[in-house]
């Protein structure tokens, strides 16, 4: 099981220089080992995981880990994009692993005004489409994909039309025939379960969700939903059903190269909800209407903007609020 990820993060980009606290480290430049330069190239994945691997065991908080979301060669370094407390975070590291860089670089062609800008993506910044879709990766039982799935049902119910362009999918694999999931055997069978609503009894599908996240009695929701149960655990039970809808997601998991619950991908493109205000419905609504080729009338509606409570909960905002992933 890993854990979710509730640390803190102070991430502040001045003129001169990128401060990132984490523990009291204070960002500069810090090396990954004691070895000298010179030593032999590695891959980008190499370098990735042993820096990784370097964060997680000396620059957090201990029970808690940061994850890998990609690696690029930019200038003879790697820059490497990590994820913390829902915030993409990049670190850079020499192509031989021995030192790694917390701070941004210098880009000495560029103004020093140009380094105070927020790296954030706006809207004109976002794929478009006639018919986008923000698919919503999660598992069952994260409290911060309970979050998400909180959101999207709030949107759903808000603005109906916007239902068709959501898809939530489920993170995990299938191994020797079998479903599995970070959090065991419970998440796994329920992103099942849910996974074959969502395929063979889509219209009852938000009925059932939107009951789930107040307490997750899969019982009561499936009857409050008026789930057919014995076309349900047809599914589950059929290879050919069941578990082919979840390798579908677990494909595109690996394709977007998904690591946490939740992670938004718009128009086959991870986006970020940090940057349109967070978790709260309209946020992500807004963030979803930015990928419209001609934003339709209803986009303009204004949702609530309270963050959605984490977990389980019978309301859609609670002072269980939070911003991390699992």
């Amino acid at each position: 099981m890993k854990n979710c990820m509730n640390f803190s993060l102070v991430l502040k980009e001045k003129a001169l220089y990128l401060l990132l606290l984490i523990l009291g480290f204070a960002a500069g430049f810090v090396t990954a080992n004691a070895h000298p330069t010179g030593l032999a190239v590695l891959s980008p994945q190499d370098v990735a995981g042993k820096v990784l691997s370097y964060i997680n065991n000396n620059l957090v908080q201990p029970g808690s880990s940061a994850s890998l979301i990609g690696v690029e060669e930019i200038s003879g370094i790697y820059k490497i994009i990590t994820e913390y407390r829902g915030r993409k975070i990049p670190v850079y590291a020499t192509k031989d692993g021995s030192f790694l860089f917390i701070s941004r670089p210098l880009n000495l062609s560029q103004n020093l005004s140009m380094l105070t800008k927020e790296e954030t993506a706006s809207c004109e910044d976002l794929p478009k489409s006639q018919t986008p879709k923000l698919e919503a990766f999660v598992v069952s039982y994260c409290p911060f994909g309970l979050q998400m799935q909180r959101i999207l049902s709030e949107i759903v119910k808000e603005v109906p039309q916007l239902k068709n362009y959501i898809k939530i999918r489920y993170m995990g694999s299938v191994t020797q025939g079998k479903i599995t999931s970070m959090h065991g055997e419970r998440e796994a069978q329920e992103n099942l379960r849910q996974i074959c609503i969502r395929e063979e009894q889509g219209e009852k599908f938000w009925d059932y969700i939107s009951c789930f996240i107040k307490h997750g009695n899969t019982t009561a929701c499936l009857d409050e939903a008026n789930i057919d149960t014995e076309k349900l655990n047809a599914c589950m039970r059929d290879g050919n059903r069941g578990l082919k809808y979840a390798q579908e997601d677990f494909d595109l998991q690996s394709k977007y190269h998904v690591t946490g619950s939740p992670t938004l991908i718009l128009n086959g493109k991870r986006v970020d909800e940090f940057d349109f205000g967070g978790r709260s419905a309209n946020a992500v609504k807004t963030l979803l209407c930015c990928g419209f080729a001609a934003e339709p009338e209803y986009c303009k509606r204004n949702l609530t903007t309270a963050t959605a409570a984490t977990g389980f909960s019978p309301v859609y905002s609670s002072h269980q609020g939070g911003s991390g992933r699992c």
